[in-house]
C-alpha cells in the first residue's frame, strides 16, 4: 500500500487540534489508515524531544490503502480527516459555467497512439511552496499508481495565462514539429527529445511508450505553440510557477475509465485552493471521430444503493436507515433511505471515491465509521471456523512431500511461457482450441498460459545444467486450458511434473517416482483388475516420421479408473525425452519426464 508523507504542523493545524504521536495513530487507526512513520514523534515523559536537521520539518508517514486514490496527498488527507471528525461538511465539487467555454479539438490521427484526452481549468488558484510541492507530487504518485508510469494515463499542467485557447490534441511525425521542453533553453524535434533524454533517470523510462510510435501526440494552442508532447515532457512556455493562477490541465490516456478517475481526482483535490473552493470550469472536447464529444471534466455523483439488511448482517448491528446514512456521512458518502423501498439506501458517491464498486465498499465504511473498536466481539460464535487447505492444495502438498523425500529438488517457474516452448521445443502441435494466448504479451517468452509443466522445468534445468548430474527436479502446480462453454472461457487443472537428466536417460528412476506416488496415493497397477481404484500404461505409437515429446518405443500413456464401471481417462505421460526436445532447451544431457494430471484423486 502507498505511503504518503505529509507535514505534521501543517496537518495537525488543517484538524484543529495537535495530537500526541498516540493520539493520531489511533485516529488513523479509527479511520482505516495506518501511521507508518512521526519523523519527531512526542516524547515520553523525561525524554528529550527529537532534534531534526536545520531546515527540515517534522513529517507524518501515513499509509493507505491502494485504491483510496483522493488520500494520495496532503489535500486528500485532511479533507477526508476533517469530514470524519465533523469539522466540515462533504465538499460539493461543481462546474463553473463561463460564458465563453474553452474547447479542445481531438484529431483523429491520436487513435494511433493515444487515443483518449481529457481537460480541465482551475481558476484563481493560490499557491504556497508547500502546495506547489503537493501539487506535483500528486502528479507524481498518480503517474506511478493508478497510470502505470503513464502507460494509462499522463497527466499535464499549464499556466493558462501563458497560452490561448481554443486547444488541439493532435499526433504529428516525430520530425515535423519542435518545442522547448521544460527546464531547456533550446529548442527540440520530437526525435530530438528522445535522444536528449535516453539516459534521463526521470524521463528516460518513459521514452519507450511512444518510441516506436509513427505520430507523437502534441497538444497545442490556438497559435500553433506545443505545451506538451505527453506522456513524455511539458512545454517550458507554460510551465507552472508558484505565481500561477490560473491552470490549464491536460490528460491522455490509453484507458478511458482511468482517464476519467485520473482527471477528477486531480482537480477534486487542488480546487480547494481555488477562490471559490471546489469549483472547477470545464472544457468542451470535440472528438466527433470516435464519438467522444462532451464536457470535461464529469464531476457529478454517482448515485447507487445499499440494503440495510446486508450492512447491519456484515457489523453485526441493528442500526437504522438513518444512523447508517449518519455513518457514511463521516467517510464523505451523503446517503439517504429509499422512497420506494424501506431496506434501501440510496447513495451518492463523490467523484473522488472511486474506489466504491459495490455495496461491500459501502458496507466497509459504514463499519469504519461506526468504528471497529465498537463492533461486538462474537469469538467463539455459530459463525466461528478454523481455515484449512482446500481439498487440491492438500493433496498437492502430500505429493510435494513425498517427491521431496525421494531426494527430487522443487522448481517454482512462470506460469507464462513463448508458444514455441509450449509446443514446438516439445514436438507438439497447436490445435487451437486449449491454449490461453495473451492478446499483447510483453515480451515473446510471455506469449501462452502454459498447458503443460514441462517447458518451466526444462527451462530451469537449462539454467542449472553446470550442477553436478543427475539433475531431478520436479514442479506441482496449476496449467491452464480454455474451455468456450465457461463463463471465464478458461479453467486451471492442478498438475504434478518431474523430470531427471544426466548421462543416462534416467527412466528407471523416472518409472519409480511414479510407482511411488501411486502406492502413496493407494493406487494398484492393474488393467483389467476390479479392484475400486487402478491404474496401468500404455506404448505411445507415433506414426512414421513423426517426432514426439518422446523417443519412439520409450513413451507411455497412464490411465486411471477410479472404481469398477466407472470411466478410464487418461491421467498423464512419461518416458525417456526426445533428443530434439532436450536439444531445443539447450540441455546436452540424456533425460526422462513425468507429468500427471493431479485432481483425479481427490
Amino acid at each position: 500500500m502507498p505511503t504518503i508523507s505529509v507535514d505534521k504542523e501543517d496537518l495537525y493545524q488543517s484538524l484543529g487540534h495537535d495530537y500526541t504521536t498516540e493520539e493520531f495513530d489511533e485516529l488513523c487507526f479509527e479511520f482505516g489508515i495506518e501511521l507508518d512513520e512521526d519523523t519527531q514523534p512526542t516524547p515520553a515523559a523525561g525524554e528529550a524531544p527529537v532534534q531534526l536537521p536545520a531546515g527540515e520539518r517534522a513529517q507524518l508517514k501515513i499509509e493507505i490503502p491502494a485504491n483510496r486514490y483522493d488520500m494520495l496527498c496532503f489535500e486528500g488527507i485532511a479533507r477526508a480527516l476533517n469530514v470524519f471528525l465533523g469539522r466540515i461538511e462533504v465538499p460539493a465539487y461543481t462546474l463553473s459555467k463561463p460564458e465563453n467555454m474553452e474547447k479542445l479539438y481531438i484529431s483523429p490521427e491520436c487513435s494511433k497512439v493515444r487515443p483518449y484526452a481529457a481537460a480541465a481549468i482551475i481558476r484563481n488558484v493560490t499557491f504556497t511552496q508547500r502546495r506547489y510541492e503537493s501539487f506535483i507530487a500528486l502528479q507524481d504518485k498518480l503517474h506511478t499508481n493508478l497510470c502505470r508510469n503513464r502507460t494509462l494515463v499522463a497527466i499535464g499542467t499549464h499556466d493558462l495565462d501563458t497560452i490561448k485557447g481554443p486547444f488541439y490534441y493532435t499526433a504529428l511525425e516525430p520530425e515535423s514539429f519542435q518545442f522547448k521542453p521544460l527546464n531547456q533553453t533550446v529548442n527540440l524535434t520530437g526525435k530530438g527529445i528522445m535522444e536528449f533524454y535516453e539516459k534521463d533517470k526521470n524521463l528516460g523510462k518513459y521514452l519507450d511508450i511512444i518510441r516506436e510510435k509513427p505520430v507523437y501526440p502534441l497538444f497545442t494552442d490556438s497559435s500553433d505553440t506545443v505545451i506538451s508532447m505527453p506522456p513524455i515532457i511539458n512545454s517550458d512556455h507554460s510551465k507552472i510557477t508558484l505565481n500561477t493562477k490560473n491552470i490549464f490541465f491536460d490528460v491522455t490516456a490509453t484507458d478511458k475509465t482511468k482517464l476519467e478517475i485520473v482527471v477528477n481526482q486531480i482537480v477534486a483535490m487542488f480546487s480547494e485552493y481555488s477562490e471559490t473552493p471546489f469549483v472547477v470550469e470545464p472544457v468542451e472536447v470535440i472528438s466527433d471521430h470516435n464519438n467522444e464529444s462532451r464536457i470535461s471534466p464529469n464531476i457529478s455523483s454517482r448515485h447507487t444503493t445499499a440494503e440495510i439488511s446486508y450492512i447491519n448482517s456484515c457489523i453485526g448491528q441493528a442500526l437504522s436507515a438513518q444512523e447508517i446514512c449518519d455513518l457514511l456521512k463521516k467517510m464523505s458518502l451523503i446517503a439517504k433511505p429509499s422512497t420506494t423501498d424501506s431496506n434501501i439506501l440510496d447513495v451518492e458517491v463523490p467523484c473522488t471515491r472511486s474506489d466504491i464498486l459495490h455495496q461491500c465498499d459501502i458496507m466497509e465504511d459504514a463499519a469504519v465509521g461506526f468504528g471497529f473498536n465498537n463492533l461486538a466481539k462474537t469469538f467463539p460464535a455459530s459463525s466461528y471456523t478454523i481455515a484449512e487447505s482446500l481439498p487440491i492444495n492438500h493433496i498437492s502438498d502430500i505429493i510435494r512431500n513425498e517427491i521431496a523425500m525421494c531426494g527430487w529438488l522443487e522448481v517454482m517457474p512462470l506460469t507464462l511461457s513463448s508458444h514455441d516452448e509450449n509446443f514446438a521445443f516439445l514436438n507438439r502441435k497447436d490445435d487451437n482450441t486449449t491454449v490461453v494466448k495473451l492478446a499483447n504479451p510483453k515480451t515473446s517468452e510471455y506469449q501462452v498460459v502454459r498447458t503443460t509443466l514441462l517447458p518451466g522445468i526444462l527451462k530451469t534445468i537449462k539454467e542449472n545444467r553446470k550442477h553436478s548430474l543427475p539433475i531431478s527436479v520436479f514442479e506441482v502446480g496449476d496449467v491452464v486450458f480454455k474451455n468456450e462453454a465457461l463463463e471465464r472461457k478458461a479453467f486451471n487443472e492442478r498438475h504434478m511434473a518431474a523430470i531427471t537428466v544426466g548421462k543416462t536417460s534416467g527412466f528407471e528412476a523416472i518409472h519409480g517416482l511414479l510407482n511411488r506416488i501411486m502406492m502413496m496415493l493407494r493406487v494398484n497397477f492393474s488393467p483389467v483388475s476390479t479392484l475400486e481404484r487402478a491404474y496401468w500404461i500404455e506404448e505411445i505409437k507415433y506414426a512414421e516420421g513423426e517426432k514426439g515429446t518422446y523417443f519412439p518405443g520409450r513413451g507411455a500413456r497412464i490411465f486411471f479408473r477410479y472404481a469398477p464401471g466407472k470411466e478410464v481417462i487418461q491421467i498423464g505421460e512419461f518416458g525417456v525425452l526426445h533428443p530434439e526436445v532436450l536439444s531445443k532447451f539447450e540441455i546436452p544431457y540424456a533425460g526422462a519426464s513425468l507429468e500427471l494430471n493431479v485432481e483425479p484423486f481427490l
